[in-house]
């Protein structure tokens, strides 16, 4: 771990027993991931309990783990936290339905802070409305996407989900029309394609797009024709190509 690193983690972390109960049981929609101890004594069975009544998702680690994490004395638990706070899903959805640019970012296990910072800036400064995260396997939004972000993401509403399929069918039952990017049998011309809103745009994994689970609650998959040497884009660099035809669709509606 490099000393950036260092610098980011330590400043997402809450340290010790008390002060990690303290804030599960005041701000539990902060908190993204709790730290404990394999082993953890009958003093922590108060934040395994809160961790389960508040769906936030904890991991038992060995001592030598936990140390990488904070090299001091953290008794045992070790919470990352998300200081600006995930909104619910329910909120996010409301506030987009009649926006001036009603386009929700769906990132399906995208695991780079840089690729999380530059889509979340592309998408505020075009004035999108926020962006979904599956809770497993997926870059934390923390210092390193923030910077990359220019400051967007503190301006962005973020909403944390634990199955990302089950969130898509969520967003159908509202009006939405579900968007993935790739390759399959069904693809549409991102230039052909009729783009309607509200919408959700499911963005994919660096190496392996986006999971099938999730494109099967997708309406459509856009795809960008490609006529130079590479048959793809950077994530972020897609990204902010299909949001620029989505932000042109709705403007000359």
């Amino acid at each position: 771990m490099n000393q950036n690193q260092d610098q980011d983690n330590s400043q997402n972390l809450v340290i010790g027993r008390k002060p990690v109960l303290e804030l599960l049981s005041t701000t539990p929609h902060k908190v993204e991931t709790v730290y404990l101890l394999e082993r953890p004594g009958k003093d922590m069975l108060k934040i395994v309990e809160s961790c389960r009544q508040n769906r936030i998702k904890y991991k038992r680690l060995p001592p030598g783990d936990l140390q990488r994490i904070f090299p001091g004395n953290h008794q045992g638990v070790i919470a990352r936290v998300f200081f600006q706070g995930f909104c619910p899903l329910e909120t996010l959805l409301a506030g987009t339905q009649h926006a001036a640019f009603p386009l929700i970012l769906a990132l399906d296990q995208i695991q780079d802070p840089g690729n999380m910072g530059t889509l979340c800036r592309t998408l505020y400064a075009f004035g999108g409305q926020g962006i979904i995260l599956p809770k497993n396997r997926t870059a934390f939004p923390g210092p390193a996407a923030s910077r990359a972000s220019a400051g967007a993401l503190e301006k962005t509403s973020i909403a944390q989900v634990t199955n990302l399929a089950r969130a898509l069918e969520q967003c159908k039952e509202e009006g939405f029309y579900i968007y993935a990017t790739g390759m399959n049998e069904k693809m549409t011309n991102l230039f052909h394609a009729q783009l309607h809103f509200p919408a959700v745009l499911v963005l994919g994994n660096e190496e392996k797009g986006v999971r099938q689970g999730v494109l099967k609650r997708c309406d459509s998959v856009l795809t960008i024709p490609m006529s130079g040497e590479f048959d793809s884009l950077n994530v972020a660099q897609a990204g902010a190509v299909i949001m620029g035809q989505f932000l042109r669709a709705i403007t000359t509606s």
